[in-house]
């Protein structure tokens, strides 16, 4: 798909342009946020860039600092305007992606919330051999050193 048909396409992109209305939050020259329309809870925000990037690993890193120090911004604004006791802050790369435009949540929590769930089913290594494995070819993989291209 071409780029331009992106922006057309795109729901946040829609946003970012402004030809699709959102309870925006917070907006600079590097990212927009609003309120999640189906929240988790109440104050439930995304941050978004305002370029078309699909994934958090096609973040240049021009602009990955200042769109995490807007993470942070926003996700104590949340907490405090919440009357939160901590946040919650999830990205989806690809699965369970709902829109393929990096988007990043902020969800207020509180302990006893309820919130159960998202680490879904949890479970041990087989083995320390299990462990072994897993930790060497990860490790592998970073010597490497070409996961940015």
């Amino acid at each position: 798909m071409q780029k331009n048909n992106i922006k057309k396409t795109c729901a946040f992109c829609r946003i970012v342009n402004k030809e699709e209305d959102a309870h925006i939050v917070y907006e600079d020259n590097i990212s927009i946020a609003f309120l999640d329309i189906r929240p988790i809870f109440y104050g439930h925000t995304l941050i978004i860039p305002k370029k078309h990037i699909e994934t958090i690993y096609d973040l240049s890193d021009d602009i990955s600092k200042k769109f995490i120090s807007n993470i942070k911004y926003i996700g104590k604004a949340v907490e405090s305007a919440t009357k939160s006791e901590g946040t919650l802050i999830i990205v989806n790369n690809v699965v369970s992606q709902s829109v393929p435009h990096l988007h990043i949540h902020i969800i207020p929590r509180k302990f006893g919330d309820g919130l159960r769930g998202f680490m879904w089913p949890r479970k041990l290594y087989e083995s320390e051999e299990h462990i072994s494995i897993v930790l060497e070819n990860i490790k592998k993989e970073l010597e490497k050193g070409n996961l940015y291209s």
